[in-house]
């Protein structure tokens, strides 16, 4: 649905636009309250419940005059508003990709100053994220079938992720929730995970190589402390890969070395700063 300006777009549900967003639609949903996890950067995180619902809205205020031209002057194109995250969500939705249910998602104005765009999406409820239930492993380690799947899925969304160009920039753990039915998972053979906090994902012709060793090293280093063994790794590289385990050391192990040293810059500045 596009409003007067053909800038400004609406995509809403029906009954939504029949209901409660009927008039007024940019300013019932930036006037939302609820409970709040980000009000930083002229970016609002909070969720909020409708009709008995739980659902999560990202609202977006522009970034105002002095974000905007510090990102010019290092060379970047700011990340101004929602379409980044509304874009990745049905990107990946192409691929086969799990990831949060897009409800909803407007933008009013182009101008990345003053803009504003938000996106609604389902709460994943019934989740938790990977780094929480990895978290005890060390002590109480899983069944051999679950890990290996758990690996066998982060690879495949990994790899599946890079060959049609996209990056992550934030891939740690923690950005992988896995559905769990009363506390377990439903089916230790195919376990579902959902990749989020897609603001920052890019997509590209073919992904270059820094980005590539940027994701596969924050998986790397977020993965340190969570008990897996140089079996469980290799496992994970033939199937990011899909190419037999001798094949990928032969071909790619200047690749690997660069993750592995990324990885470890990144697990000592996280020891020497904490966690942020």
């Amino acid at each position: 649905m596009n409003l007067d300006q053909t800038s400004d777009i609406l995509e809403i549900p029906n009954s939504w636009r029949q209901g409660w967003l009927k008039e007024k639609p940019f300013m019932k949903i930036f006037a939302l309250e609820g409970k709040l996890y980000r009000h930083k950067d002229g970016r609002r995180t909070l969720q909020f419940k409708h009709d008995g619902k739980s659902y999560f809205a990202k609202l977006h205020h522009g970034l105002g005059w002095r974000r905007f031209l510090k990102s010019l002057f290092r060379l970047k194109w700011p990340i101004s508003g929602a379409e980044n995250e509304w874009q990745a969500i049905k990107l990946l939705e192409a691929l086969d990709i799990p990831t949060t249910p897009l409800v909803a998602y407007g933008r009013r104005g182009t101008n990345p100053v003053n803009k504003q765009s938000f996106i609604i999406t389902e709460d994943l409820d019934n989740c938790t994220s990977l780094e929480d239930f990895c978290r005890e492993w060390p002590v109480k380690p899983p069944s051999s079938e679950l890990k290996r799947a758990l690996i066998n899925e982060v690879a495949r969304i990994t790899g599946t992720m890079h060959r049609a160009g996209l990056n992550h920039c934030d891939l740690y753990i923690c950005h992988f929730l896995l559905e769990l039915e009363n506390g377990r998972v439903p089916n230790p053979k195919r376990p579902i995970l959902h990749l989020i906090d897609l603001h920052r994902v890019r997509q590209r012709r073919q992904l270059p190589r820094r980005w590539q060793i940027k994701d596969l090293a924050a998986l790397h280093f977020s993965s340190f402390e969570i008990g897996l063994t140089r079996r469980d790794r290799l496992r994970f590289l033939k199937i990011y890969n899909q190419t037999p385990l001798r094949k990928v050391l032969a071909d790619n192990l200047q690749l690997w070395q660069a993750v592995e040293k990324r990885g470890q810059a990144f697990y000592r500045e996280f020891k020497r700063r904490g966690p942020r």
